[in-house]
């Protein structure tokens, strides 16, 4: 079975976070994500956020936190996604790879369709932005 390490960026702007759509070609395609990538060997989580982003959006990752790590099991892969808040960043984001991007205010996450393993990952940000009880 494939192990696959990736470095997620929740990217937070004024109570918004920066969704990325996966291409219709892509496993999961069509769906919308947290920007990031797989961790490369010989790089820290960190070195491939910042890396992923920089290729993904064109940004610079100013200041980033842990905010959750996950495992999520798909029938034919293994993946563990490194889940980070990114609170600034230089640049503009723009779709490098020619992927549409949206600023999605926190409130409305829920109505967006996620990969499969992201899910987790919008219900703690609902939860810790008071949008969902308990």
């Amino acid at each position: 079975m494939k192990h696959i390490h990736v470095a997620v960026g929740v990217i937070w702007q004024e109570q918004h976070i920066l969704l990325a759509l996966r291409g219709a070609h892509l496993h999961q395609g069509g769906r919308w994500e947290f920007p990031g990538g797989k961790v490369e060997a010989q790089e820290t989580v960190v070195q491939a956020l910042k890396r992923e982003l920089h290729e993904e959006l064109a940004i610079e990752v100013i200041d980033a936190a842990p905010l959750m790590q996950l495992r999520y099991q798909y029938p034919e892969k293994l993946v563990l996604l490194d889940v980070w808040t990114v609170s600034r960043f230089a640049g503009e984001p723009r779709g490098v790879e020619g992927q549409p991007l949206r600023w999605v205010p926190v409130a409305q996450l829920a109505d967006y369709h996620f990969p499969d393993a992201n899910q987790p990952i919008v219900e703690r940000i609902l939860q810790e932005a008071g949008v969902l009880n308990g």
